[in-house]
């Protein structure tokens, strides 16, 4: 999926995949932000499971991208099956200073970040 935007009277071609890994990376060690937020902020709100379908191949993506960083919209570690253990998503966390208890976040709403705020819509 892929959005067009008007540039000096040209359209132009939007990566849809590429936008979210770029959205992501941008997201602070330490914080979470959810598939639907991304979505949204990239203008495509009803399409938090395409955002989800994009970081199942986060792993290979030169710059890295933090997937971890990535839950769904009330914190859970839904993506936790995409990581080489079932552990490593929440370990990974944790290293970040990111609390998780039965594979969600631990005050998720203070750790969440979201893009549409930080980044600006």
């Amino acid at each position: 999926m892929s959005k067009r935007t008007l540039i000096n009277d040209a359209v132009q071609e939007r990566d849809f995949f590429q936008d979210v890994m770029d959205v992501v990376r941008q997201v602070p060690r330490g914080r979470v932000t959810s598939y639907g937020a991304i979505a949204k902020y990239l203008g495509a709100p009803r399409s938090a499971r395409l955002v989800g379908w994009c970081m199942n191949n986060a792993h290979v993506q030169r710059p890295h991208v933090p997937a971890q960083r990535v839950v769904n919209s009330i914190g859970l570690l839904t993506g936790k099956h995409h990581f080489a253990t079932l552990t490593a998503m929440q370990e990974l966390l944790a290293k970040e200073g990111v609390k998780v208890k039965d594979d969600q976040v631990v005050d998720f709403r203070n750790k969440f970040w979201d893009p549409a705020v930080e980044l600006g819509l």
